[in-house]
């Protein structure tokens, strides 16, 4: 709690971020697009959003109404005087975790007004050993009409409220962040590039990295020449079926040198074999 006289925080100068039990929208003067997708943070720091997401191209569609960021505050529903949300774990051991009526409480005021179906409305929690994050995770996120991403803190959530309220737990990598604030918003943004204008060049998201299970090729652009580098020679040819062939035999060799399980993968969806000695 704050004192009566202390200045309010603000998010990018649009509102003030105050404790409250409700959903609160980050960019409240906004009118959003009919059915745009809507992002619900249960977090015990309203105040890290929209962060990065409030920049840019995710930025620019925030303020268009192309999708919705709603904040809500899991200290408003801590118990007693102190809003505590957290307690020791149970056996013992280093650290506290957060409760479970704490987070069900929260989790319950999150799920009002969103569809019960986890495919039109996935329930998540940022937690390393979730599920590992993958671009076919972005494009379903993406399809869905929005998500409840729950950041943990400290040891993390009594099991009990991920597994009433079907929690699914997801992973951005193997290491480990002091909260789950920071993976939220690497989730958002790789599901809100791939909504519809919000992109100037939507063809642009089919062709990166992981869009055809291959790491992308290798860019360049003016200079021609720079530091003695020279750009490939073919790719100033104008002749677009090599190019075409040259980009992807370099994104085959890039992942196969960088990713060998992206490369198995690959080969494995294409009946090749990936210990096969290829022209790349």
């Amino acid at each position: 709690m704050t004192d009566e006289g202390a200045p309010k925080t603000r998010s990018h100068g649009r509102i003030s971020i105050a404790a409250s039990a409700t959903p609160r929208d980050l960019i409240a003067d906004t009118a959003r697009v009919r059915g745009a997708w809507t992002a619900r943070i249960i977090t015990l720091f309203p105040d890290a959003f929209p962060g990065t997401l409030g920049l840019s191209l995710t930025g620019k569609a925030l303020a268009e109404g192309l999708w919705a960021l709603e904040t809500i505050d899991l200290r408003t529903f801590g118990i007693g005087r102190h809003r505590n949300v957290d307690d020791n774990p149970a056996g013992g051991g280093a650290g506290m975790v957060l409760r479970a009526d704490v987070v069900g409480a929260a989790l319950a005021q999150a799920a009002i007004g969103t569809p019960p179906d986890r495919a039109r409305w996935p329930v998540l929690y940022l937690s390393p050993r979730g599920k590992p994050f993958t671009q076919d995770m972005a494009r379903s996120l993406a399809r869905a009409e929005g998500a409840t991403l729950l950041c943990g803190r400290f040891e993390g959530v009594d099991q009990r409220v991920l597994d009433h309220f079907e929690v699914e737990e997801v992973s951005i990598g193997d290491f480990v962040l002091t909260g789950g604030e920071i993976a939220a918003q690497v989730l958002i943004d790789a599901a809100v590039r791939l909504i519809p204008r919000v992109l100037g060049n939507q063809a642009s998201t089919e062709e990166e990295s992981f869009s055809h299970g291959l790491l992308e090729h290798p860019h360049y652009t003016r200079p021609t020449v720079w530091e003695g580098r020279d750009i490939p020679e073919l790719l100033q040819s104008g002749h677009h079926a090599k190019i075409a062939d040259w980009r992807r035999t370099m994104a085959e060799r890039l992942t196969k040198e960088r990713r060998p399980d992206l490369w198995r993968a690959f080969c494995e969806q294409h009946k090749t074999d990936p210990d096969e000695d290829r022209e790349l």
